[in-house]
């Protein structure tokens, strides 16, 4: 049986689980005293813990020892997204933490028809977090909102490669198997990009890169992209 890993805000020798992460313990995993569990801090470490008391709205975990996490990513991937309508951006957030992004920016751009406020992205990252959990990674990416594409597009500045998908590019400008060290990914919302837009990606640093003759829904396209591009990095190997 897996060991259940919970977030906290900072390790010390007696560390309390509160909140949210106190009350799926306590109230849906029935944990008690004498419970292992696995403790992360966003470090990269897991720190090994034995619940020793319970409180009101807090238990309190021995923490017994810790070790670097071998479930995190080697390489950093920056994936953007722009906002899909309904639960979709969950979706697409959900599954690039299971492959190893390290972080997630969701922007708004010319085509956008969906909106983003403080609890849809408060929401994001607890997506994140549960994600993370469930297939046992010891960080959760980072998700950030960007108002517009240009600041999205500021944001991966020093990333080594900067892939922009464009559904009405007739080629890629590089080759993804060839692919090393950090890199960032942009894919659009439902109704994709503009031209004005992908000569802003390029202007940003950023290459073009097709995903076939088939035109995917923007989650698809983000979930494939992500997957080839950690493949060609070794992350999926």
């Amino acid at each position: 049986m897996t060991v259940r890993h919970f977030f906290v805000r900072s390790i010390s020798p007696e560390t309390a689980l509160t909140g949210e992460e106190y009350a799926h313990a306590k109230n849906v995993l029935r944990l008690g005293v004498g419970d292992e569990i696995v403790l992360l801090d966003g470090s990269g470490r897991e720190y090994d813990a034995v619940v020793c008391r319970a409180e009101k709205g807090a238990l309190f975990c021995h923490v017994t020892g810790s070790r670097p996490s071998d479930k995190e990513p080697r390489t950093r991937v920056r994936l953007l997204i722009g906002a899909l309508k309904g639960d979709k951006t969950e979706f697409a957030v959900q599954k690039a933490t299971e492959l190893g992004v390290a972080e997630i920016g969701v922007f708004c751009s010319r085509y956008s028809s969906a909106y983003m406020n403080e609890n849809k992205l408060e929401r994001l990252q607890k997506v994140a977090r549960e994600a993370a959990k469930q297939c046992l990674r010891a960080c959760a990416p980072a998700v950030t909102y960007h108002a517009d594409l240009a600041s999205a597009l500021a944001s991966c500045e020093g990333y080594a490669n900067k892939l922009f998908a464009c559904e009405f590019a007739e080629k890629s400008d590089v080759s993804l198997a060839s692919l090393k060290a950090d890199t960032a990914l942009a894919v659009g919302s439902e109704g994709g990009f503009t031209e004005e837009e992908f000569a802003a990606a390029r202007a940003a640093g950023f290459a073009g890169v097709t995903l076939g003759r088939r035109i995917l829904r923007a989650e698809t396209a983000a979930i494939a992209l992500t997957s080839v591009v950690m493949f060609a990095l070794g992350e999926l190997g």
